[in-house]
Formats: C-alpha cells, structure tokens, sequence
C-alpha cells in the first residue's frame, strides 16, 4: 500500500459538516427506491418486504459505510440505525426501528462488541420485550484487542459484522425461525476472526488533524474502524510479510483445522485502491493454501470502513455447506457486491505475455553503440522522466519507458536496423499507452528505413520523415501542440535542409525545450492546461535525446 504518512486532513466535500450526516442520508435515500427514512427519533428502513419472516435490525456509528445503511435489502438488513460519526445510535432509535419491521416473526439484532452499541441495543430490547420477540448477535472478530490474562475490552466487532449478516439475512429471506437465525448468527460470529492494518489514519468530518500521526515509512498494525490507532507501529512491510503476519494473529485465534473450509473476506478500510485489495487477497489465497487450507469461498470488498482511512482488515470464517448456501444467496441490498464468486479460491499465476522469440533482443552481432548510448541515458534517467511527466501529465511516461527499455543488456549488439527494430518491438509489445505506440512506430520507420541504406544520415532523414507523417496521421498532432512532435518535426526539417547531425540534433533539442512554453492541446497534459505550462514535455525530450545520440557517434 502507498506511504499517506503525514498527508493532510481530508477535504470532505459538505454544505457544512453540521449537515454532512443528514445529507449523507438523504442523498441515499433518493438513490434507493427500496428505502425510506423515519425522521423521530432517526432510522433507514426497507419499504418493499411483503413476507412475514424474521427481520434483521443492525447499526453503529456513521462513518463504516456501506456498513450498514448499504446493506438493507431483500436478504439482508430490514433497517439500520445510523449514529454520528463513530457514535453508537441510541436506544430510541433502535426500538423504533424495531417496532417498525417486525411482521410477527420477530427480531434479530446485529451488534458491533463495542460499549455504546452494546448497551443501547440492549436498552432497546427490553423498552421492546412486551411488545416484540427480539434476539441479537454479538460479533466480536477483532483479534488485535484479544482479551488476555490482564482482562481488557475484549475483540471489537468488525469485518465479520457484515457476514453475519449477509448469512443471517439469507435464512430469514427463506423463513428460518428467529431462534434459529441467532444461533446461526453466533455460530457465525465464533467462527470468525479478523485483523486490520493501516498506511494513514482517517479525518472527520470538521477535524484540522487526522486521527493519528504517523512516520515516513512507518504503518499501524492492528487498527480499529473508528479511527483508533493500532496495537503496533511496523515499517512498511511487503505485502507478503504484512498479510503473514495478519494471518498468524488470526489463523493463532481461530485455530481451525486443513480439514475446515475457510471463506476470506479482504475489506477496505475506506481509502484503498481495488489493486491493493487483490494484491492482499491474492497473498491470502497463496500462504492459506500452502499451510494447507481449502479457502471455500472470497470476498474483495470496501464494505466496513472507517471513513477514509487508507488500509484493509482480514477476516477468515471457518464455514460449511450451510453457511456456504446462504452467503451464496442473492440479496437487493445496494451495498453488497453484485457478483460473488460462487467456487473456491485458489492461487493464480498471472503475468503478461512476452514476446515469443528474440525479436527485442539486441544482443547479437556487432556493437551498436549510438543506439546503446540512447538506450541507456533514457534507463539511467526513469525517475527523472516521470517527474517531468507528474507535472506535465499523468505521471505514467517513465514507467513505460521503464517497460521498453530496462530489459535491455547493455550495449546493444546487431546491425542499425536490427537494433532499431528490436526497440520498436519492445515499446510495442511492452509498453502501454500513447507513448508505447508512437514511440514503436517512430523506431518502426527507422528500422524500415535502415534496412536500405547504411547511410546514417541518409536512413534517419527517411525514416524520420515517414515516422512524422505517420504520428501525425494517426494522432494528429503538430508542433506547438507540445507532444514529441515539437522535438521530432524540427529534426526532420534540419534532416531534409543537408543539415549536419550535429545541426539536427540541436534543432531537436531546441523544439524540445520549445515545449517548456507551451499549453498542451494533445494528450492527457492537454487535460492540465496553464499548470503544465513552464515544464518541458517528456516525449520531445526523449525524441532529442536520440538524435543527440545519432550525432554524438556519427
């Protein structure tokens, strides 16, 4: 996961912040067709059940969404109790959120292990016990807080929250008794343990400061959702050695056997990117199945978070075919994944292809030393190059620079054509976007035009000019648009003039500087307007290089 050591408290975008939880709410409700709000005393209900089974009432501290407003729908949640950011509801909300839902069957409460949701939702149940049946699970998964010797808070409710859920809902969709979907819920509940991590704390709505400081380079392990900092402070880890550790604390709590199928439920914290969830879902799967375990079935979503919180939480249930049917079930609830995977989950080798032969190369025949000169100032200045490119761009030009280029031995060895063609090969079929296409096309012509001449200066005017007509075409770009073409058209002009090399590659480096002054019109710079201004493109940049290249060994 990234470092959001030190970063700034978050901007939430609000009319004020005093009105950020309701209009939160209300924003929801107008989304959702299936949801209605009770304004005395404060709760989300569904509108579209017509059954008489058990209904499910959850609720905690806003700030954990989608958890749990997000999960009210068919086979799930029939009413959640929003608190304020962090705040446990009260027990008036939950009694009448409890009156309103029931049809008969009565009640089930989903309640977080932490003192305020306890104690209301226990309040509530007896204000309701003359008029509703109720019953309620206690989800305490959080093995970072683990009661020891020395007593303590004991596991906090978190990731395993929304599975209780999720199943418990399933088996009152299909008309199980209220009896029966506690005891599933418990059994549900005990058999679940879970672990977070985080990179950089969250912010309230309103704070100046985030909730905890961190270090460059330094993480906390073991955090809860309310934005409490961990039970440790770790360097940034890898993620195999940071998922290995959290699996140790949780597989040394739950103890289960190779002989129980497990379900793994890799959550967001609020601020992660989908790819670091799969890059830690993926370990999970890799290191459960090499200490043996059979992993059922997989979760990878942003369900219980802690507003934005940059991390991700864990959670391992040892489960069965019934706990297995039931999280399979559907639900109408918006917040809960659409498509789940219904098969185990097992490691996967993925990598993209590489080229089938040696077409890239470059390392047979002769020395090619002005190609390796280009080839190994453009490696040695990567970092260099996606700075230009954050400032001027999106920031992805040194990266596929790095793809084309850094597999490369140095020095290239094979005739001009053939070096020429196994770097066009390579931006081809190794790099991405805009620049791996036109900088393969560029390399393309040259090669072409190589092959029919062992003039320099002769094959690079040819090939220059057909490469210039080309991305032109293509991309319609021309000079003062502050693209490569800025650098690469002034060199073709000095090249069709008799100029010198030397004379075409100032020519290419002064177009390239040229660039520094402009307002891109082309490309994703085009997007930043006056605020790449002032920065030379990277491209045109490169461009000169080369032909600085060419002249420097003519």
């Amino acid at each position: 996961m990234s470092d959001g050591a030190h970063r700034p408290p978050h901007a939430y975008i609000a009319v004020d912040t005093d009105r950020f939880l309701t209009d939160a709410i209300a924003g929801l409700v107008a989304a959702q067709d299936h949801l209605a709000w009770e304004p005395d005393p404060g709760f989300l209900f569904r509108t579209d059940r017509t059954d008489d089974g058990v209904a499910l009432v959850s609720g905690g501290g806003s700030g954990h969404e989608p958890m749990h407003s997000g999960l009210i729908g068919s086979g799930l949640l029939d009413a959640a109790c929003p608190g304020l950011i962090f705040t446990s509801p009260n027990a008036l909300q939950v009694a009448a959120a409890t009156r309103r839902v029931d049809r008969g069957a009565g009640v089930l409460h989903v309640v977080k292990n932490y003192t305020g949701d306890v104690m209301n939702f226990g309040i509530a149940r007896t204000m309701v016990r003359d008029e509703v049946a109720t019953d309620h699970v206690l989800v305490d998964d959080d093995v970072a807080t683990e009661t020891g010797d020395d007593g303590g808070p004991g596991r906090r409710g978190t990731g395993a929250t929304v599975l209780v859920e999720k199943i418990c809902g399933a088996a009152a969709a299909r008309g199980d008794d209220l009896t029966s979907v506690a005891d599933l819920g418990r059994r549900v509940a005990a058999n679940a343990r879970s672990f977070s991590v985080a990179t950089a704390p969250c912010t309230t709505p309103g704070a100046r400061t985030p909730g905890f400081d961190l270090a460059p380079g330094e993480m906390e392990f073991g955090v809860g959702i309310h934005g409490e900092a961990g039970v440790d402070r770790i360097p940034l880890q890898p993620a195999d050695e940071l998922v290995g550790g959290m699996l140790d604390r949780i597989l040394g709590a739950l103890e289960p056997s190779t002989d129980d199928d497990l379900l793994v439920f890799v959550n967001g914290l609020g601020s992660t990117h989908p790819l670091e969830l799969h890059v830690a879902f993926d370990q999970a799967v890799r290191q459960l199945t090499d200490r043996g375990f059979t992993i059922r079935r997989g979760l990878v979503a942003t369900l219980v978070t802690a507003l934005d919180m940059a991390g991700f939480s864990i959670t391992v249930l040892r489960c069965d075919d019934a706990i297995v049917e039931l999280f399979d079930a559907p639900t109408g609830a918006p917040g809960w994944p659409a498509v789940t995977a219904t098969g185990g989950a097992s490691p996967v080798d993925v990598s993209f292809a590489e080229p089938d032969d040696a077409a890239d190369d470059g390392d047979d025949g002769d020395e090619c030393r002005w190609v390796s000169e280009f080839v190994e100032r453009v490696q040695e200045s990567i970092d260099d190059l996606t700075d230009l490119d954050r400032q001027a761009g999106d920031g992805d030009f040194g990266t596929n620079m790095a793809a084309a280029l850094r597999h490369f031995s140095l020095p290239l060895r094979g005739s001009d054509a053939a070096v020429l063609e196994a770097v066009s090969t390579s931006f081809l079929v190794r790099a991405g976007g805009t620049s791996g296409a036109l900088f393969g096309m560029l390399f393309s012509e040259l090669a072409r035009a190589f092959a029919d001449t062992d003039d320099r200066a002769d094959a690079l005017r040819t090939g220059t000019v057909e490469a210039l007509r080309r991305i032109q075409e293509i991309g319609g770009a021309r000079v003062g648009d502050d693209t490569l073409v800025d650098a690469l058209s002034p060199a073709a002009d000095a090249l069709g003039s008799d100029g010198s090399l030397s004379d075409v590659a100032t020519a290419a480096a002064d177009g390239a500087e040229s660039t520094r002054d402009l307002v891109a019109s082309r490309g994703r710079a085009s997007y930043l307007g006056d605020r790449a201004r002032g920065v030379v493109d990277p491209g045109a940049l490169v461009v000169a290089w080369f032909f600085a290249a060419a002249a420097g060994d003519a």
